[in-house]
């Protein structure tokens, strides 16, 4: 009796990556003269913070799915959250297209598709919506992911990491869409807000996994890390107008504390040492996040340049940043046997994290 043949189970690769911005865009310095408007009425020690925010973020530029007059428009949550919905799920279809273009593959060849979003509500899920205008296959099993926060990008790749390993073959499309101009409140004068709108842009990102005998970026382990007891570290609190950030400003400190417990015990597990990584694709939380990881990694001679840029080009987009960081590193000519790391922070408090090799 002839045996059939072994299937040949390869780890997971990155096959491509695209990304896509809004229409509207501002650079800091005209968004400030809107924000000197918004706070006219606030005492001068209020406006000398906000505005020294905004200038000091390292954002050079953002974009919107609104125009800069609707962002500064005050609307009900409904208004914004109908502005979300049209417009996001135009960028999310932008984003699959072209990554399917990238990777040379036809809507049909998607199995699974996981979305990630966490500011506006959508039921039924841009999921729904991108099967129906992209005629994908009708047993498409659908992912969406909605509380995971900035750190849903690479919670997404941890859960295609793992199905594609319980399914080989198979081929999986991550969506990542972040609105954060939706969840600006134009009544709310608290610092949290000033430093969320300072750092925010909206942008989407489409991530596609499968096999492949090209030399890509293959997932080589993932881990979940989390903080015990800091719920109140990041996230929204949903209120009549809307979502409210929520974002204590202890959170470098917090991930600076943890960082070492994170990074080391995971490569340690795989018998790798940090200096072996040569490539960083970090989510850029924020400035005091960057500046406290780049003087890290800057330790052992690396560095986070790409992060840095993705920043300063698009500020955080929340679950969809770092794809963003991680499209750059597809376009480098980087060579087989490299390690690189993917890591993000978000609500819970936790850090994800995927390790990468080049094979």
């Amino acid at each position: 009796m002839a045996l059939l043949p072994k299937f040949q189970c390869m780890n997971p690769k990155v096959l491509a990556v695209a990304s896509a911005t809004p229409e509207h865009s501002e650079n800091t310095e005209d968004i400030i003269k809107y924000v000197e408007r918004w706070i006219a009425d606030q005492d001068e020690r209020t406006q000398k913070r906000f505005i020294k925010v905004f200038k000091n973020a390292r954002v050079s530029r953002r974009y919107s799915i609104m125009n800069i007059d609707e962002v500064f428009t005050t609307m009900t949550f409904e208004e914004r959250n109908n502005i979300y919905m049209e417009r996001g799920i135009d960028l999310c279809e932008e984003v699959l297209v072209n990554a399917l273009k990238k990777a040379d593959l036809q809507a049909t060849d998607i199995d699974y598709i996981i979305t990630t979003s966490c500011t506006g509500i959508m039921i039924p899920s841009v999921d729904a919506y991108l099967i129906n205008r992209l005629d994908m296959r009708t047993d498409v099993v659908r992912m969406p992911i909605t509380e995971m926060g900035c750190a849903a990008g690479v919670s997404a790749t941890i859960y295609a990491n793992d199905i594609l390993k319980a399914n080989p073959g198979k081929k999986v499309a991550i969506v990542a869409f972040e609105s954060p101009t939706s969840t600006f409140q134009t009544e709310d004068y608290s610092m949290t807000n000033a430093v969320s709108s300072a750092i925010f842009g909206d942008g989407a990102s489409c991530m596609i996994m499968g096999d492949s005998q090209e030399v890509l970026p293959a997932v080589i382990d993932t881990q979940m890390y989390h903080f015990r007891d800091e719920l109140h570290m990041m996230g929204f609190a949903l209120k009549n107008s809307g979502l409210h950030i929520i974002l204590d400003p202890a959170v470098p400190n917090k991930i600076e504390e943890h960082f070492p417990k994170i990074i080391f015990p995971f490569l340690e597990k795989n018998n790798i040492d940090v200096a072996d990584l040569g490539h960083f694709i970090f989510h850029p939380g924020g400035k005091k996040i960057v500046v406290m990881v780049e003087d890290l990694i800057g330790k052992i001679g690396k560095n986070i340049d790409d992060t840095k840029a993705v920043l300063d080009q698009f500020g955080n987009m929340s679950s969809a940043t770092v794809l963003f960081v991680m499209e750059r590193f597809l376009k480098k000519d980087i060579k087989k046997g490299d390690y690189g790391l993917m890591l993000s922070f978000g609500p819970g408090f936790s850090a994800q994290t995927a390790l990468l090799r080049w094979e």
